[in-house]
């Protein structure tokens, strides 16, 4: 290992900082990154200004396998505006914008061996075959030979080469699930149809942090960078019961969302639980953990958590506000404005700390939170002007963030002891 000479890691700026965040700091020469998703959902669009852009700097090939070189042309002068006609390959430019429309495996391969660009765009892996072999385009025993003869150029001429990759409903077949191990990284972008963000999400990276997160908005012109992604996740309208805010950390990336919880009596035998953008069993767990901890009988309850925005959040670090949330909705009270609830639930109802809580308190502050609800116990040094707020169990935490405001303590209805239960043992939530 000692006798192997380093290689230094040169990095192409993309043109995009959300997309430079995600890579890890820019697209590494000789580096194999698929980009997967569901078809439609802006990959292309995405990959083409990218193209577009590191083109000012170096060479770039695109390779168009799903449509022809003119509807390729179309979508470039529409996203990137009207530019100068690209010049012939004899020129002797040493940057500019190559396409081609090609499926052939080996055609392909002639072009990038004679171009030898610094970067390569496929799009997609899908649509290219090898006619050596007789599967149809698209499945995996194609998907998987055309990668990996693309990946055996670009690690000896040291292309950096951008994969599109479609996921079907399964995520699995022809898909990136397909080619995980023959790449360095593996970029996932989502989003929703009916909105207009899109997420850039990092689930492999060998070359950076994976989970990080980047923002683009679709608009007329393309995908257009988030200056404040958190602003996406957060109400502008006036607070209303069953809401609270959380921090939730996307790899190094800490984003303020907004909890929505509706607690309503339920109709049926077994109430409905439902949860979009957290885990439905996480929401299962929490709920158990109010009923058992503090006796309210969320059992009897339908209870809905949504994430707004349609972010996914999977970290732990979002179950005091999820118990914050369901708890406000039950007993229809307003958490003080310009709070935010961070920690994790246990099952024996204490809180436990959570990572990077000074960057998250960091960013509330910069949004205009100026109280926090956090574990006891947390080592950190908060920002000038945010109150701390410590709490050891779930229920200090309850009576800190739903009473501790005046205004929010007497809009609280009383509440009765159940039948045959001593007053003095009533929960206080």
């Amino acid at each position: 290992m000692a006798t192997v000479e380093p290689m230094a890691e040169v990095r192409i700026s993309t043109g995009s900082g959300e997309l430079d965040r995600v890579l890890g700091g820019g697209l590494v020469r000789g580096s194999l990154v698929l980009v997967g998703g569901d078809p439609g959902i802006g990959k292309s669009t995405l990959l083409l200004q990218t193209a577009h852009h590191m083109a000012q700097q170096v060479p770039v090939l695109y390779v168009g396998a799903e449509e022809s070189a003119q509807q390729i042309r179309l979508r470039w002068s529409r996203l990137c505006g009207c530019r100068p006609e690209p010049q012939p390959r004899d020129s002797g430019s040493a940057m500019g914008l190559r396409l081609q429309a090609e499926t052939d495996l080996h055609l392909v391969l002639q072009e990038l061996e004679s171009l030898a660009p610094d970067v390569a765009v496929i799009d997609s892996i899908q649509a290219l075959h090898n006619p050596d072999l007789n599967s149809p385009a698209g499945s995996v025993a194609q998907v998987r030979d055309c990668a990996a003869a693309l990946r055996q150029l670009a690690k000896t001429r040291h292309i950096a080469t951008l994969l599109v990759g479609h996921v079907t409903k399964e995520g699995t077949l022809a898909g990136p699930k397909t080619l995980e191990h023959l790449v360095d990284a593996v970029l996932s972008f989502e989003g929703d149809r009916f909105v207009s963000h899109r997420l850039l999400r990092s689930l492999k990276n060998r070359f950076g942090a994976t989970f990080e997160l980047g923002v683009f908005e679709m608009g007329d012109r393309g995908l257009a960078e988030v200056a404040n992604p958190s602003q996406l996740f957060l109400s502008q309208g006036e607070p209303t019961s069953g809401t609270a805010a959380i921090v939730a950390c996307e790899g190094t990336r800490p984003l303020v969302v907004e909890l929505q919880a509706l607690v309503s009596p339920s109709s049926y035998a077994s109430p409905r639980r439902s949860a979009t953008g957290i885990a439905n069993n996480r929401l299962h767990q929490i709920l158990a953990v109010l009923e058992k901890q503090l006796g309210l009988p969320l059992s009897r309850f339908d209870c809905y958590l949504a994430v707004a925005g349609g972010l996914e959040v999977t970290e732990p670090a979002a179950d005091v506000g999820v118990a914050v949330a369901v708890v406000a909705s039950h007993r229809d009270l307003l958490i003080p404005p310009g709070t935010l609830c961070i920690g994790e639930l246990g099952l024996g109802g204490q809180l436990r700390p959570v990572a990077r809580l000074e960057q998250r308190l960091q960013e509330g502050q910069r949004l205009g939170f100026h109280r926090a609800l956090v574990p006891a116990g947390s080592e950190i040094t908060p920002p000038a002007t945010m109150t701390i707020i410590e709490a050891g169990t779930i229920r200090q935490a309850l009576v800190a963030a739903l009473q501790n405001d005046p205004a929010v303590a007497d809009s609280a209805p009383p509440r009765t002891p159940a039948a045959g239960q001593d007053p003095a043992n009533t929960p206080l939530l």
